[in-house]
């Protein structure tokens, strides 16, 4: 026992003149503490007293680590709560920070399943940011875009051709529930590996399995070191599901901000509106028609904003927003669905008829439109996509006059034929985006009518020879065409010995043969 009391002595005596030179030393300052109390929570806000100096979307710090927002600057602080805690009750202190709520960015977050607040949800180390960027940020001015023109494929044939997608455009993915909006933007995302395209996945109010699926389809489809998935479930606090879609776009802009392209897919609008909804009733905000809040179109507008493509003299980057919005029994009339179409460029309207009828993806021809996506749409896609839509319009029409029956004469019959087979060909398993050459080979082979010696159960072991063929003797066209290259008359010739090879595999053979 002697002994350790030896040493705590001598250390004492070691410890005691400096500290007393360190007092020496330190000039005494004035520091100030903003401290408040909480007056009440509940319903993920909470009301602060006490901190006059508190301006609109300050960082507010409450026990347990829970952060907040402020919201409201009434006589009492109305605050949007970050988190849930036990220390979270009336009377505890609130401290002020003075600064807005910051997330990380940085190229460390791609493959991470992340909190909008930057906290691993994948059992991963915390990131290593590279930087802290505030979560509301102002979208570049006019001045500072340039206009679209480069095109961001997504894989899926019948948005590709019919209803491209520029890089930095807005296009809307809306339809009812289970319609495969979250396929075709997953499809999306899984078109860019191995491209120059960084993906930003955003889960609003999702199911923990449906987020799942998703980070599965990614890492299975090897595109999951170019994504990042920012993660706010049904079962998070409401106020980090109002967060999540503005934290997945300030990651995303890094990338936009250094020249390089992003892709940021929102899933869904619908339930953060409703997120929104619930939080602004509850701080007591003025409501608007059909009980949403009045400002819930400035809610959407300022973020999707966001997305643009940026000037050579800010760095030629771009930044492309696919938000998606639930319907109800199609009525794209409705407050949110209206809102959201007249900010974006353009929306992709999913059908359940055709959906339920096996049509998939169930893209509804007549009522999807591209605002701005045809200028950037690659040349060899272009003019092979030109007359599709309309032909397939008039067959659609063509189709429902020939069920009453009755005497069809020989050029009526051959159209319908031949809508059939562009009805097949534009649909698509899910987790299988086409590329570039194989869309344009296809194509092809519907304007040169090679298509319509096959039959229309065939087309999709047709599509299968051909996307063989082209990986193995096509390899160096669909390379040039992939780089951009125009469709020449050699290009055009050999693309069509590769589609009559095809088509006579899928008519002889079971099993499309190998290159």
């Amino acid at each position: 026992m002697t002994q350790p009391m030896t040493t705590l002595n001598d250390a004492l005596d070691a410890w005691i003149p400096q500290a007393v030179r360190r007092l020496a030393d330190a000039v005494p300052k004035p520091r100030f503490d903003s401290v408040g109390r909480i007056e009440s929570v509940g319903d993920g806000i909470a009301r602060v007293s006490g901190l006059p100096e508190t301006r609109v979307d300050e960082l507010l710090l409450f026990p347990d680590g829970v952060s907040g927002l402020t919201v409201d600057l009434d006589a009492e602080i109305g605050c949007v709560l970050l988190g849930d805690g036990p220390g979270l009750a009336s009377g505890a202190l609130v401290h002020g920070t003075g600064s807005v709520l910051r997330v990380p960015v940085g190229d460390a977050l791609m493959g991470r399943v992340l909190d909008p607040l930057g906290k691993p949800l994948d059992g991963g180390p915390p990131v290593a940011a590279e930087r802290w960027e505030p979560v509301e940020r102002v979208a570049p001015s006019i001045a500072e875009r340039a206009a679209v023109s480069e095109p961001l494929l997504t894989g899926t044939i019948a948005i590709d051709a019919m209803f491209p997608i520029g890089r930095g455009q807005r296009e809307l993915l809306i339809g009812d529930r289970a319609t495969g909006k979250t396929a075709i933007a997953v499809d999306a995302i899984l078109n860019q590996r191995g491209g120059d395209v960084w993906c930003v996945y955003a889960a609003i109010g999702q199911k923990s399995s449906t987020v799942r699926a998703v980070i599965e389809a990614v890492r299975r489809g090897g595109a999951a070191e170019r994504t990042l998935v920012v993660m706010a479930g049904a079962d998070t606090p409401p106020g980090l599901q109002w967060l999540a879609p503005y934290a997945a776009v300030t990651m995303a802009e890094y990338f936009r901000d250094r020249g390089q392209h992003a892709l940021v897919v929102i899933d869904d609008l619908t339930k953060h509106a409703a997120v929104h909804r619930q939080l602004s009733l509850l701080l007591r905000r003025p409501p608007g028609r059909e009980a949403y809040p009045g400002d819930v179109f400035h809610l959407h507008a300022r973020l999707l904003e966001r997305a643009a493509k940026l000037a050579p003299a800010k760095g030629g980057g771009s930044l492309t927003a696919l938000p998606i919005a639930e319907t109800q029994a199609g009525n794209l009339s409705a407050y949110i669905p209206t809102n959201l179409i007249s900010i974006t460029d353009g929306q992709i309207v999913l059908d359940t008829k055709l959906f339920q009828e096996g049509q998939k993806p169930a893209v509804d021809v007549g009522r999807s439109v591209s605002r701005v996506g045809g200028r950037a749409q690659p040349a060899p896609l272009r003019g092979l996509a030109e007359p599709l839509r309309l032909d397939y319009a008039q067959f659609l029409e063509l189709e429902v006059f020939t069920r009453f029956g009755g005497m069809v004469d020989e050029k009526t019959r051959k159209a319908v034929a031949h809508g059939q087979r562009v009805r097949a060909l534009l649909a698509q398993r899910h987790l299988a985006p086409q590329p570039l050459a194989v869309q344009v080979a296809q194509l092809l082979a519907l304007t040169d009518r090679t298509l319509d010696r096959v039959p229309v159960e065939m087309v999709p072991r047709f599509r299968a020879a051909l996307a063989t063929l082209l990986e193995g003797r096509g390899a160096a066209l669909a390379t040039r065409l992939a780089a951009g290259a125009e469709l020449d008359g050699t290009a055009r010739a050999d693309l069509g010995l590769l589609a009559a090879e095809a088509a006579r595999i899928a008519c002889l053979s079971d099993e499309p043969r190998q290159a």
